[in-house]
């Protein structure tokens, strides 16, 4: 279905959770693949099975520094920009580091793309860019107003995009995330997504913690799914394909209350003594919208993307590796 044989991809943020996982896709597929990462949030542990393998090449430096970019570039075939400091949460304590590295650091690796003759970038934008907008499904043509420095970092960057496309002859694909899972996500620190930080309280004999009164509803989407989006928008010949931004998601959303207790039942598998462990309810998260939900119709009609795994399912797959590195 993808034939990566005769490219050499760039992937920033090569050591973090989606990163490392799109690496090694690449590499079985026969690509050549350089890894760009600084370690801030990336792991080395993620990609140390690769580090013997010829065909992929490890670059520890910082989008922030545009000459890092252009080494990075060096007979690069396309860019999967995943570079970026996440977390809505980190972004109100410090918006000027978010605004930093995911504002002038996407604009360094599309620059430096350019430079290099890149046509192909592929990046990771977010389900944040909706914003106020309350239309479920959210549709890509309809975006509200942002409600974080980190929201507003992933719009610059899909604006950014679509210059870089109209003015500079360049193939931008801007994919936006919903909720992404699974193995190597992770668990620690204050801005962990859910569902690793759950799984670990759990395992710790600890209650989650749930802001608000958990009616909020989610599109979880899990890693695999991620994978094969990023792979259909790396090697579509469609050139209508290009100069959009794409829900990356299930179509399918289900409560943090009701995600809690689905962790819960799969974890008390392993550990009898979670079945007495409840969640405990705190003040809401400033900057949470209420409810999320994906439209993937132009993700179908356009790339070919069909989510196989959905969230459930990609629980019950993850929940191994959870068990095994989260004690």
């Amino acid at each position: 279905m993808y034939n990566f044989e005769q490219s050499k991809v760039l992937v920033t943020g090569g050591a973090g959770f989606i990163g490392s996982h799109l690496c090694d896709k690449l590499l079985q597929l026969g690509a050549e693949v350089v890894c760009l990462d600084n370690f801030i949030t990336g792991h080395r542990k993620n990609i140390a099975h690769n580090e013997m393998n010829p065909a992929f090449t490890l670059i520890e430096g910082d989008i922030r520094d545009m000459e890092t970019c252009q080494k990075a570039m060096k007979g690069c075939t396309h860019v999967s920009h995943q570079a970026a400091l996440g977390s809505v949460p980190r972004s109100l304590n410090d918006p000027l580091t978010s605004n930093d590295i995911n504002i002038t650091g996407t604009l360094n690796i599309f620059f430096a793309a350019y430079l290099a003759g890149i046509k192909r970038v592929v990046f990771a934008s977010s389900s944040s860019c909706y914003g106020d907008e309350e239309t479920l499904p959210k549709v890509e043509k309809l975006v509200g107003k942002p409600l974080s420095p980190y929201a507003i970092t992933k719009v610059c960057a899909e604006l950014y995009a679509s210059v870089f496309q109209s003015l500079y002859d360049m193939e931008m694909i801007g994919l936006r995330y919903f909720n992404v899972f699974g193995p190597r996500q992770d668990p620690e620190g204050m801005y962990a997504a859910v569902i690793p930080k759950f799984v670990q309280s759990l395992i710790n004999h600890e209650a989650p913690k749930i802001h608000g009164d958990g009616s909020q509803s989610r599109d979880f989407t899990y890693i695999e799914n991620v994978l094969q989006m990023n792979l259909l928008a790396l090697s579509t010949n469609s050139l209508e394909a290009s100069g959009q931004n794409y829900n990356v998601a299930c179509q399918k959303r289900i409560t943090v209350n009701k995600l809690f207790e689905i962790i819960k039942s799969l974890l008390i598998g392993y550990d009898s003594q979670i079945k007495h462990i409840n969640s405990e309810h705190i003040e809401p998260r400033p900057g949470d919208i209420p409810h999320s939900l994906a439209n993937i119709d132009l993700a179908r009609e356009m790339l070919g993307y069909s989510p196989e795994i959905m969230a459930e399912e990609g629980l019950s797959r993850a929940i191994d590796w959870y068990w095994e590195n989260f004690q």
